[in-house]
């Protein structure tokens, strides 16, 4: 009997693409009218998993720890670099998160920041221009300090 060569492929609806959460990349944390979010307040190093359990309050940045959230890679700024490399991997879709402050700063205006709003229009626009089929995330774990 032959060994008879397999190819394995993906069934043809399998979407391939990447997936980002807000607080992780967008950066620009105080920017365009967006408030600040719990996940902002999150250091780098030994007192991180203190910070995000809630045993150690952060309300607000201090001199002893690094933020990577404040900046992050700045997809912000950035995001028509980051889609056009995404097309260039040959991603047919991707999932990102809505950074509920960039939208609702305080998290509880009656009218949301049309800054905001601006932002993941265009970089919805960005997607669909390589026609990559952008999937969204509510939220990704962020928070509104305003509320907290």
């Amino acid at each position: 009997m032959k060994n008879k060569e397999r190819k394995m492929t993906f069934r043809d609806d399998f979407l391939w693409g990447g997936a980002t959460a807000a607080n992780q990349c967008e950066g620009a944390y105080d920017v365009d009218g967006r408030g600040l979010a719990n996940v902002d307040l999150c250091p780098v190093g030994e007192d991180r998993v203190a910070v995000i359990t809630g045993r150690k309050k952060m309300f607000d940045f201090d001199d002893d720890h690094f933020y990577p959230a404040k900046e992050s890679i700045d997809m912000y700024h950035r995001y028509k670099e980051d889609i056009a490399l995404f097309a260039e991997m040959g991603f047919g879709v991707y999932r990102f998160s809505i950074g509920w402050t960039r939208i609702f700063p305080k998290g509880d205006e009656e009218k949301p920041n049309e800054a905001g709003l601006k932002f993941y229009e265009d970089l919805i626009d960005e997607c669909l221009k390589y026609k990559i089929e952008p999937l969204i995330t509510i939220t990704h774990f962020d928070f509104p300090m305003h509320l907290i």
